[in-house]
């Protein structure tokens, strides 16, 4: 069920991934070391690579999907200045792809309450909500994304530990789809977890959107620099790499660490007794250097907007003539009209 990217190399063509981003603010450093990196590695291996701006699941844990349409560009930029190629990728969005959403109604039937309330990621993203009450929608999203994944019959999807029950749930659909109507209509996905380290936020925190802890992937370099400087840190002018009693200093060892293809032990010992300020120098350097080049291709990309809108209708177009072929099967073997 679990497989690494090491693991796809022998033959990379006979694989397709399923994998996106809900557009509810701007990518950070985190995604972009953490999954998106991954993803042009992915497309170069030669897989055949879907990627989801997943608007619909935006409401999932708020009442109001507050500029979306901008959001959806700014994560089809965010893509593309990273090295995603719109000919090599399906990039599409969740609401253009009708036939995609009404695989969730036959797809619920599949499963019980019982067993979406069990979910452990579920119960988190609820706990973490910070709401009194959730929608319905949040019960039912392991399946919607079941419908994301098996729609393109993805085989692979990336993800962390965190979401293998999510997975977990879409593969048990899959199963049951297939005993209960007599026809393996789709695959049981795997895991695909990836080898990147969790990026810690300016807080010592997991890096989030909704944290403010983020340093953006389209943050100027003096912004970049005004966010480093704000870091947590601690007393101890010693610098170290201890993420369990130094999360903050940790975090930018292990940022500066990325940037520099070195181990944060390495970036440890080179700042040494020179403390925080040091630190915070080397770890701001080492970003924007880093960032430079990839700053300057989403400058070009940001100033022809038409440009991100065609890629992401050419995407839908793609995605929903793959969503068509898959509900017709499904209708098929259903018996239904």
């Amino acid at each position: 069920m679990i497989t690494t990217v090491d693991g796809i190399r022998r033959n990379p063509a006979r694989h397709r991934i399923l994998t996106g981003d809900r557009p509810t603010g701007p990518l950070h450093l985190g995604h972009y070391f953490g999954t998106l990196q991954n993803r042009v590695e992915l497309q170069r291996l030669g897989v055949d690579l879907f990627l989801v701006v997943a608007d619909y699941q935006v409401l999932t844990d708020r009442d109001l999907a507050d500029d979306l349409a901008e959001h959806a560009e700014n994560l089809v930029l965010d893509y593309l200045a990273a090295g995603v190629d719109p000919d090599r990728a399906t990039v599409f969005a969740h609401s253009a792809v009708p036939a995609l959403n009404q695989l969730l109604v036959p797809f619920l039937s599949l499963v019980s309450v019982a067993e979406l309330g069990r979910n452990p990621t579920v119960k988190d993203e609820i706990a973490h909500s910070g709401r009194a009450t959730v929608s319905g929608l949040m019960f039912t999203y392991p399946v919607h994304q079941a419908a994301d994944i098996l729609f393109c019959k993805a085989d692979l999807v990336p993800v962390g530990q965190d979401q293998l029950p999510h997975l977990e749930t879409t593969r048990t659909v899959a199963r049951r789809f297939n005993e209960r109507y007599g026809a393996p209509v789709f695959p049981e996905p795997d895991a695909l977890l990836s080898a990147a380290p969790l990026l810690l936020g300016t807080d010592g925190g997991k890096m989030s959107k909704s944290r403010g802890n983020a340093v953006p992937l389209g943050a100027t370099e003096d912004e970049t620099a005004r966010l480093l400087r704000a870091a947590t840190t601690d007393a101890d002018r010693r610098i170290t790499y201890d993420p369990e009693h130094r999360p903050g200093v940790a975090g930018l060892l292990q940022l500066a660490a990325l940037c520099l293809d070195r181990t944060p032990e390495a970036v440890a010992e080179e700042v040494g007794d020179s403390g925080a300020a040091q630190l915070k120098k080397l770890v701001t350097e080492a970003v924007n250097e880093y960032f430079r080049p990839h700053r300057a291709r989403r400058a070009e990309l940001a100033a022809d907007r038409g440009f991100l809108r065609e890629v992401l209708r050419a995407g839908n177009e793609r995605a929903n003539a793959v969503a068509a072929t898959t509900l017709a099967e499904v209708r098929e073997v259903m018996g239904t009209v």
